[in-house]
């Protein structure tokens, strides 16, 4: 007699199936979501800036750069560096060039302007924006605005100019989305990834061209910043001179001896002569050099008075 096989599987393969629904269905319907056409009003995210662990490497980005969005939704900015960085739509006819360099005593720069509705043709402005409260400005975490129009508009961080812009691309509501959150979410963490690689091989580059008589005030190259001056420590003797180079592209320094002046932008004592005291160098822009000659000899502290509370700070020891 021929034996049949007993019924057993069929309620095993009948939870295996519901086992598999249940792991395969949310992602179908999150899709679906995702492709919904727009019917809803949403809010996306776009990271402001990126940082190592140390805070020493920081990204001048914002990311995405492009995010395409649909009529009535918002766009939620935020902090993610110590850096201070600013999201800011820019008055028709008004032109990045015409806000540098940036001016941190100027409202216009520093505070919040225009409304929570993005009109398509005045100036925006988050305010200062960082995500650690000792940046020397009241602390902006995160800034949203809604896009009730459809258009292509361009903004930038006033504090790094034309080298630090997005895109919002606002289309007709009920446009299908081309990606979701979590796929912008996971190409910002691999650009973060490829920043702070550039901003280590930066630094490495840097310190083979330095020495003693030569320090690089950070370096950056339009991508990633490096707040450390390079090399932090030198020796030198009495009458020698030390040359502080800024050879980035886009990041202002600056180079202060003793006492932190209350505004830093300008310079202060004789670098021709430095015996101890005050001493700045003022805002070193891209492409400048302070140069300082030491006529006594010491232990000498110096910051950035920008970036010191990332750890930009030096030495320049002074021996007979």
């Amino acid at each position: 007699m021929t034996a049949h096989p007993k019924p057993v599987l069929l309620p095993r393969l009948r939870t295996l199936m519901i086992m598999l629904l249940a792991l395969v269905l949310p992602v179908a319907l999150s899709g679906t979501a995702a492709a919904d056409g727009g019917k809803s009003s949403r809010t996306w995210t776009v990271q402001v800036g990126s940082e190592s662990s140390d805070q020493a490497i920081q990204g001048m980005s914002f990311l995405p750069r492009n995010i395409y969005i649909n009529a009535g939704d918002e766009v939620t900015w935020e902090a993610n560096s110590a850096e201070i960085h600013t999201v800011t739509f820019l008055a028709a006819g008004q032109t990045i060039e015409s806000t540098q360099p940036f001016n941190p005593f100027s409202p216009l720069y520093v505070s919040k302007q225009g409304g929570t509705s993005y009109d398509g043709h005045s100036y925006y402005n988050s305010g200062v924006m960082s995500n650690v409260s000792n940046s020397g400005f009241a602390e902006v975490s995160s800034y949203t605005l809604k896009f009730p129009d459809a258009g292509d508009f361009t903004y930038y961080c006033l504090v790094h100019g034309a080298g630090q812009k997005g895109i919002v691309h606002v289309r007709a509501k009920g446009t299908e989305y081309p990606f979701t959150q979590e796929q912008y979410n996971n190409r910002v963490e691999r650009a973060e990834r490829a920043i702070i690689r550039d901003g280590y091989k930066q630094w490495s580059e840097a310190r083979e061209q330095a020495d003693d008589n030569t320090v690089f005030a950070g370096a950056d190259d339009g991508v990633a910043m490096v707040m450390r001056f390079i090399e932090p420590k030198v020796v030198i003797h009495v009458g020698e001179k030390v040359s502080f180079v800024n050879n980035g592209m886009g990041a202002p320094h600056t180079v202060t001896f003793g006492a932190e002046p209350a505004n830093p932008l300008p310079p202060l004592g004789d670098p021709t002569n430095y015996t101890g005291g005050q001493l700045n160098s003022g805002i070193l822009l891209p492409g400048a050099t302070f140069t300082v000659t030491f006529n006594k000899a010491g232990v000498y502290d110096y910051i950035c008075a920008l970036h010191d509370y990332m750890g930009m700070v030096g030495k320049v020891v002074v021996e007979e």
